[in-house]
């Protein structure tokens, strides 16, 4: 199933057959919406971190550099350095405010690999708990989710 992606909104938009036109993340950047409509927790000089608007759980936020790479190897040295930099930030940030049990951190380079955004390099960061993958997400195919996507931005905004 494709979704239509808002960079503004954040409730699930079912339309078959139709992605956004263009990069996300670019275009996020290049919109006129505030960094808290777009959820954007912060910019750095290379990277930007933003929450996941499809989030598998609550916390579930992205590390992103700005420029249009896909590959980590053509992301350069200074943009590397600070992506891993935010991405410890980002962690130390979701433990403090969500108390999970583990952090999943990852990068899924090219479609093959199950990149949903496979022309733009980003690093996942999701707080996990033992049992957090139930009926619900094993077998109904549906996610459920605490809190509101503006909630986790305001937790997570003064930390990171």
């Amino acid at each position: 199933m494709d979704v239509l992606w808002s960079p503004w909104r954040y409730d699930y938009i079912k339309a078959s057959g139709k992605t956004a036109a263009g990069c996300v993340f670019c275009s996020v950047l290049t919109n006129s919406a505030s960094d808290e409509e777009n959820f954007i927790l912060t910019r750095a000089e290379f990277n930007f971190v933003i929450l996941n608007i499809y989030p598998y759980t609550s916390g579930h936020l992205m590390v992103v550099p700005y420029d249009h790479v896909s590959l980590l190897s053509d992301a350069g040295k200074q943009t590397t350095d600070e992506l891993m930099e935010l991405t410890k930030r980002a962690q130390a940030a979701i433990t403090d405010v969500y108390g999970p049990d583990g952090v999943n951190l990852g990068m899924n380079l090219g479609k093959a690999a199950g990149a949903g955004v496979d022309g733009h390099l980003h690093m996942h960061v999701l707080p996990r708990w033992v049992g957090d993958v139930n009926f619900m997400t094993a077998i109904g195919e549906t996610r459920t989710l605490p809190e509101s996507l503006p909630t986790t931005y305001s937790r997570l905004k003064e930390k990171i």
